[in-house]
């Protein structure tokens, strides 16, 4: 008898269709599918659509990904109560769940506006999203930018590769706005402080120089205080 029962559940399996570009799905049936697939590629559910996503290559994905998750990781492990996480899948809503290439999520319970569901997911917005946008720059700055202001992410992040440029923005009264770079070219977040970025430097490549601004914001009194705050948060 158990093994008649295997037999039924992988035939059963097997009958599950793959996920395909384009394919218009709730999310729980989108999650069924996608856990049903043999190989998991990177597969998103925004508005209700699937985008499965290419082959990533290097210079126009994989080391920006990389320099942005340097910046984030330094921020991350300076500042207890902020967890970064890289890919993973956010459950928003009905009809959307993105994996976004770069999430900061601050965790004590009275500050944080997400948390993680029984079987280990992202439900709810994270207070930071970053996405790298080389052939993806269409949906991110529109259909998932509305998607991440609409479900709340405080600030986004958006690096257009092929634009040389990149654009972080805060969630104002429902809506962004991009945040100013000062007269010394830096960009502050306003939901972590110390989070200080050289953008000029980041484009270029300099991530020396990219880790020594964030050095100051980390030094920075405002960063001090968000750190005993967060703290006094999660006793």
């Amino acid at each position: 008898m158990p093994e008649q029962k295997f037999i039924v559940n992988l035939s059963l399996k097997q009958r599950i269709p793959p996920l395909e570009n384009g394919d218009r799905l709730t999310r729980y049936e989108f999650e069924r599918r996608y856990q049903a697939m043999p190989r998991h590629q990177k597969a998103e559910l925004i508005e209700g659509v699937v985008y499965l996503a290419s082959p990533l290559r290097f210079e126009s994905h994989a080391e920006p990904h990389g320099h942005t998750i340097t910046l984030l990781g330094v921020y991350q492990a300076s500042t207890p109560g902020v967890r970064l996480g890289i890919e993973p899948a956010v459950r928003l809503d009905r009809d959307n769940e993105p994996q976004p290439d770069g999430v900061l999520l601050i965790t004590p319970v009275a500050k944080r506006q997400s948390r993680f569901s029984d079987d280990d997911y992202i439900e709810g917005a994270p207070e930071l999203v970053i996405e790298i946008a080389a052939s993806s720059v269409a949906i991110d700055l529109h259909d998932k930018k509305k998607v991440y202001g609409r479900n709340g992410v405080k600030e986004y992040i958006v690096w257009q590769i092929f634009e040389n440029k990149l654009d972080w923005f805060h969630l104002q009264q429902g809506e962004y706005v991009p945040l100013e770079v000062n007269a010394d070219r830096i960009i502050k977040s306003q939901v972590f402080p110390g989070l200080w970025l050289s953008m000029s430097d980041l484009l270029a490549g300099n991530m020396q120089q990219v880790l020594a601004v964030l050095q100051l914001g980390l030094n920075s009194p405002e960063h001090q205080t968000f750190v005993q705050h967060l703290f006094e948060q999660g006793r």
